[in-house]
């Protein structure tokens, strides 16, 4: 069955590859405290921008937040003059606290993520006991992106793809020849990433991979996180389809389906919690926002015991 959604982001890029105006510029702010990179790109020819993945700090020991990270990315918009059009996040990350909703009170932009978010939603809501009060229908986000669907950043064409796996509700955003992919390769020297979250599925992660891998080879991908591969003394974010297609540890060319779901379900089951997990999913599902705060106007993390 033909891949339309595909074949419209192939268009787009090698449209991009062609004419240069059509290529973002990118700029990444690296989060070394959660491995978390956060892409800011925008159109040279308007200003329109696009903040990806951004990181509220937060110590987990005294449950307390700061916008260092974030206050990096609005320094930059605004010696820049970029205008912010979009706050786009990939997924529900598990390891590191958005600040989207900070940042729109900083620099605009409206909110948006994959439209499955209400099957994390769904799921994460029952896990966290979060009550009838938590809306689940993705609400508090501006917009809910679907397969295939088309925006732009300033003159600059973009498309979200559907690259569940991961989670359920994982979305990379293609804006002229970069693709956004959050959680779905690392490096090539690294890998991929980790399907046994709940909702997660390694034989979808396999084909969503597989899917981004038949774009162009000059794709610009940037990562959402790294964590140096042994070996390699510095950190990196972006790197392109033909090098991931060449050379990536897990999902190179030619490893079989079966044998990458057998790689990735034994793996998974030697990994840690991420550290965040408990404050980051509760926060994320919620668009950025803390739980709404008590009688006593405190906002709390709950930890299920057991549960995870």
């Amino acid at each position: 069955m033909p891949d339309s959604a595909l074949e419209a982001a192939t268009r787009q890029i090698r449209a991009a590859i062609a004419d240069p105006a059509l290529r973002p510029v990118v700029r990444t702010f690296f989060d070394e405290a959660t491995f978390t990179a956060t892409h800011v790109a925008h159109d040279p020819a308007t200003r329109a921008a696009a903040v990806i993945d951004s990181v509220l700090d937060y110590d987990a020991a005294s449950g307390r937040t700061n916008f260092a990270s974030a206050e990096a990315v609005v320094a930059y918009v605004r010696e820049h003059e970029l205008k912010v059009e979009w706050q786009l996040e990939t997924h529900a990350h598990a390891d590191h606290l958005s600040a989207a909703p900070w940042l729109q009170e900083q620099l605009g932009g409206k909110l948006a993520i994959g439209a499955d978010i209400t099957r994390v939603q769904e799921v994460f809501g029952k896990i966290f006991n979060a009550g009838t009060a938590f809306a689940r229908d993705g609400s508090q986000f501006d917009r809910l992106f679907h397969d295939g669907e088309t925006f732009s950043l300033g003159n600059i064409p973009a498309i979200a793809l559907h690259v569940p796996g991961h989670t359920p509700a994982d979305m990379a955003f293609i804006i002229g020849d970069a693709a956004f992919i959050g959680d779905t390769l690392f490096m090539p020297d690294y890998g991929t990433a980790r399907a046994d979250f709940p909702g997660g599925d390694a034989r979808r992660l396999y084909r969503s991979i597989r899917r981004l891998l038949s774009l162009p080879d000059e794709t610009r991908l940037f990562l959402c996180h790294d964590y140096k591969a042994p070996g390699r003394d510095t950190f990196a974010w972006e790197t392109t389809v033909g090098a991931e297609r060449e050379h990536n540890v897990h999902v190179h060319e030619g490893v079989l389906e079966d044998d990458f779901v057998n790689m990735r379900t034994s793996r998974d089951k030697t990994l840690d919690l991420p550290h965040l997990i408990m404050p980051s999913v509760q926060v994320n599902m919620r668009g950025g926002h803390m739980p709404e705060p008590e009688d006593n106007g405190v906002s709390y993390i709950k930890i299920p015991i057991n549960r995870l």
